[in-house]
């Protein structure tokens, strides 16, 4: 089971839901968007109006959250389709805040190795592979310059036909960049044993060739 684990961690819009969607598919494993399982608590700490976010105003909504995924990783909130609206500029804001309560993290670890218990999975997110699986058999460490990424989120927001600023964007990225690898639970750190992937430069297919490369190296 941990030879059949990828663990794919990296900071905000380095590209790994992209990456590990692609490889999941190209090596017939399941890909677990864990971000997205994040995103899905800040949309519904947004519609509760919780407007501080602390474990004593986070813990009820835990205790009756229902976070589960299609089989084509669509993720549902209570059984309701809501990733249309977990992408907007308002819950990635908000989902960079929520992940750092330790109620939150508490709930969603416990969820993620709970769906990756059986293997044969591609997960991808901050602490996949220091604290969700840090027996993973194959880690990933995707990062890149703050300004490349911000390009590419700009280039991605303007191929959706939403305005785009890239002194904004690579403002906001830099803050969240220090948001996560402060926080006091599950920080965004590499694995001592994760494999480096520095992606300036690189097009998708290409960080993707590189993981399988190791990932086959590992087995």
């Amino acid at each position: 089971m941990k030879q059949n684990i990828i663990a794919i961690d990296g900071p905000a819009g380095v590209g790994k839901s992209t990456v590990a969607r692609r490889l999941a598919r190209r090596l017939g494993l399941i890909y677990i968007d864990t971000g997205a399982m994040y995103r899905t608590v800040a949309l519904a700490a947004d519609r509760a109006k919780i407007g501080e976010f602390t474990d004593e105003t986070m813990a009820p909504l835990m205790s009756k959250i229902r976070i589960s995924f299609t089989d084509d990783s669509r993720v549902l909130l209570h059984g309701e389709d809501v990733a249309q609206y977990i992408r907007s500029a308002r819950i990635t804001d908000l989902s960079s805040k929520v992940s750092a309560v330790p109620v939150v993290r508490e709930g969603l670890v416990a969820l993620q190795r709970k769906l990756g218990a059986k293997g044969g999975i591609v997960m991808e997110g901050r602490d996949i592979g220091t604290v969700v699986f840090p027996d993973a058999g194959c880690k990933i460490f995707l990062t890149a310059s703050p300004e490349e990424r911000a390009k590419r989120r700009r280039d991605q927001l303007i191929s959706m036909g939403k305005e785009a600023d890239y002194d904004e964007i690579l403002r906001d990225m830099k803050i969240r960049d220090e948001r996560d690898r402060t926080r006091k639970t599950g920080p965004l750190i590499q694995a001592e044993d994760a494999h480096l992937i520095v992606t300036d430069g690189y097009t998708i297919d290409d960080t993707i060739a590189e993981i399988v490369k190791i990932y086959k190296a590992s087995k």
